[in-house]
């Protein structure tokens, strides 16, 4: 069982899932959105094929903490996730997600080019590992 990482963007969603014992996370690959029915089943294909039993969605706020335009977009499609697979789908605060991918990117000497491929999906692995390792400090302080 996994956790799958997602980081939603107008025209494409980054994926990545946790190993089994939920301490990494990977980056998979990156869809090109086309409509809510499609993403869903490109996503519910990942389901299935890696037993996924939780869904972390970057949730994008604004540097005050407020939640603008994209983030309830975010919002709705959770909620919509959450209903049609009957497991637990929580948001995780993004903010800056993609710039420090990009970072991360930059110092592997990636060429722009091949950057603009593995953005989204670099992000989503940020925003999974760093529930993962919330959640692992959370299960150590209990």
């Amino acid at each position: 069982m996994r956790i799958m990482g997602l980081d939603l963007g107008e025209k494409t969603i980054g994926v990545a899932l946790s190993d089994p014992l939920k301490i990494t996370a990977q980056g998979l690959k990156v869809i090109r959105r086309q409509t809510l029915d499609h993403d869903l089943e490109e996503l519910e294909k990942i389901k299935k094929e890696y037993s996924v039993e939780e869904v972390v969605v970057g949730l994008p706020r604004m540097m005050n903490g407020t939640i603008g335009p994209m983030g309830e977009k975010i919002l709705e499609f959770a909620d919509i996730l959450g209903k049609r697979w009957q497991i637990p789908v929580k948001t995780w605060d993004e903010r800056l997600s993609t710039m420090q991918a990009e970072r991360v990117l930059i110092e592997a000497d990636l060429s722009r080019k091949k950057r603009k491929g593995l953005i989204d999906k670099t992000a989503a692995v940020l925003i999974l590992q760093s529930y993962l390792g919330a959640r692992k400090e959370e299960k150590e302080n209990e």
